[in-house]
């Protein structure tokens, strides 16, 4: 007895529809997983802060960063101190109650933040701050 076949070998054209949506859940996928954290290029290592609670800060800001050198980075530049506290003048005439956010190495002597604030305080910013990051939390051993 001879039984009648239904599956029938494919031989038209390829659907790409579906290939396409696998594609796109990859990507998005990929996307997600990504690390989404700006890391500058210059290397710093920020002074811990023991004891100090993470916030933030409620009005704008500007980013300083100073590296182990002295060498000042604003906006992603290197930038001299003449042509940063102009800048400073610029972005605190744009901006009510602008805050000067310090980025230092944790070699930086502290002289060079004096230099900073004043710098801050001549340009017309009310207030500066150091970036630290919290020491790291010892977790008891619970078995």
């Amino acid at each position: 007895m001879k039984f009648p076949r239904n599956a029938k070998i494919f031989r038209g054209q390829l659907d790409a529809a579906p290939f396409m949506g696998v594609f796109f859940l990859l990507t998005i996928f990929l996307l997600l997983n990504s690390t989404l954290v700006f890391t500058p290029a210059v290397r710093i290592r920020l002074p811990e802060a023991p004891g100090r609670p993470l916030s933030g800060v409620e009005n704008p800001t500007v980013v300083v960063a100073m590296d182990l050198s002295g060498q000042l980075y604003f906006e992603n530049q290197v930038i001299q101190e003449r042509e940063l506290s102009r800048r400073l003048k610029e972005k605190a005439a744009l901006y009510k109650d602008l805050v000067l956010v310090i980025d230092a190495d944790k070699a930086v002597e502290l002289e060079a933040f004096f230099r900073l604030s004043k710098l801050a305080g001549d340009a017309g910013l009310k207030e500066v701050l150091v970036a630290g990051r919290p020491t790291a939390r010892k977790t008891p051993f619970v078995p």
